[in-house]
């Protein structure tokens, strides 16, 4: 299977810049597989689409302030620093520019005055990025907020008036680097329509890493690997997933290709979710069955990316690609800040 196939076009002009006067007033296009038909409705309607016995699966990991800037010392040269995932205690993988430029043994100094912080890349990793041994007395978590800035995709070229916008409602686990985007939609009052009809929620975790940055480098999409994210489902929320697919009453709808890929990696062959935690690479795309997930809430995704053959292998390249050249059409507002799909 070529990459070539799940190539589109898109005026640059429908690449959302800013998010939506209000988070479920984005559009809301929704795909019926089976007939395929197409419904074109605003996100807030999402409720007439899912029943009482449902169960929505919501990731709520949160976007960590990722982007750093530095100098080397001695030298002076500054430096971009893109934090990816944490290794161990104050220890990051990460993506410096210019890399060229920053060996390993390289000093990074980080902030001024008493937010000062010093970092030593230890070696280069396989994929091109950096690890980076920080020397603070704090956990670097916890001192982001005072040295970071949000890693906004590189086709948002403005700066969000509200950066929280940038966050779901429901974001509670620091640790992304790329926010779920599927989830910007929701509103606590939506959540609480759901509820209140009988849907169930739950909430898992997938730290959006790596892969979300890195285009599909090879013709064939076989050959593509998938960079590693870390992951966690605590039993509570299996439990609740495993007693939907049980029933045969209910349908489980994930919010998002992040919560998508979590599930069908704890996921036994007859569907049954096991909680854990740890990191997967799963890969899905057209020809993958899938084992728990019913139906999907997402956004529209970047041409050729591994997220627009998710939702092929889901709804079928020929159906996807289909809404989408309807998308463009209609003017609907693509990628992050851009509007919404169902695919049920």
């Amino acid at each position: 299977m070529r990459v070539d196939d799940f190539d589109y076009y898109l005026p640059p002009h429908l690449i959302a810049q800013q998010p939506a006067a209000e988070r479920d007033l984005s559009r809301l296009m929704v795909l019926h597989r089976e007939p395929f038909a197409l419904e074109h409705r605003l996100f807030k309607d999402l409720p007439e689409y899912l029943s009482a016995g449902d169960c929505l699966v919501l990731n709520q990991s949160k976007v960590i302030p990722a982007r750093l800037w530095a100098v080397k010392e001695p030298g002076g040269g500054r430096v971009e620093v893109l934090l990816l995932h944490q290794v161990e205690n104050n220890v990051w993988e990460a993506l410096v520019r210019p890399g060229r430029k920053v060996p390993s043994g390289t000093v990074l100094v980080f902030g001024s005055g008493e937010q000062r912080i010093r970092g030593q890349v230890r070696e280069k990793t396989a994929s091109g990025g950096r690890v980076i041994l920080f020397d603070c007395h704090r956990p670097l978590l916890e001192v982001l907020g005072e040295l970071g800035s949000l890693p906004l995709p590189p086709y948002i070229k403005e700066e969000p008036v509200d950066p929280n916008r940038y966050q779901t409602v429901y974001a509670k686990t620091p640790g992304s680097v790329a926010a779920p985007t599927a989830g910007l939609h929701f509103t606590p009052r939506l959540l609480e329509q759901l509820q209140d009809k009988g849907v169930h929620i739950v909430r898992l975790i997938l730290h959006v890493g790596l892969g979300t940055f890195r285009p599909v480098q090879v013709a064939e999409v076989e050959k593509h690997t998938m960079h590693a994210e870390y992951y966690e489902l605590e039993a509570e929320a299996a439990q609740v997933i495993n007693e939907v697919k049980s029933s045969g009453r209910g349908r489980v709808i994930a919010v998002g290709t992040t919560s998508t890929r979590c599930l069908e990696s704890v996921a036994a062959p007859d569907g049954t979710v096991c909680p854990g935690k740890g990191f997967t690479d799963i890969f899905i795309y057209p020809g993958y069955r899938f084992k728990v997930i019913d139906g999907l809430i997402t956004n529209f995704h970047l041409p050729r990316s591994t997220l627009l053959m998710l939702v092929s292998a889901l709804a079928g390249r020929e159906k996807i690609l289909a809404a989408y050249q309807e998308a463009v059409r209609l003017s609907y507002r693509f990628f992050s800040f851009g509007d919404a799909m169902l695919i049920i």
